[in-house]
């Protein structure tokens, strides 16, 4: 996500994580456990005005793990860096993973 306004840490996690959006119902459990402020909500693709997803920053993420203990619809799993990084634009519908688009594209 590349977001200036929010630092990035100084190395890359053992682990990150990864939101499935297929499963994801926008609730925003995650957003209030994450201690980096990573996670971000963004609209889903069908009705965008209406029903919202999250997406996680992976340039953020620090893995501590919170998120997927929270997420009550267990959609937020913790890959090995790499494998996040490679598994993060196949089920989000707009990667957060720097230089890289997403499988899917959300229509504006």
């Amino acid at each position: 996500m590349d977001n200036p306004s929010k630092p990035s840490r100084a190395r890359d996690p053992k682990i990150a994580a990864v939101v499935n959006q297929n499963g994801c119902t926008g609730c925003e459990a995650c957003l209030t456990v994450c201690p980096v402020d990573c996670i971000e909500p963004v609209p889903g693709a069908e009705k965008p005005g209406l029903f919202k997803l999250v997406e996680i920053d992976l340039d953020r993420c620090i893995g501590c793990g919170l998120c997927p203990k929270i997420c009550p619809w267990d959609t937020i799993t913790m890959e090995p860096y790499p494998q996040a990084r490679e598994l993060a634009p196949v089920v989000t519908i707009r990667s957060s993973v720097p230089g890289q688009r997403s499988a899917v594209v959300s229509p504006v």
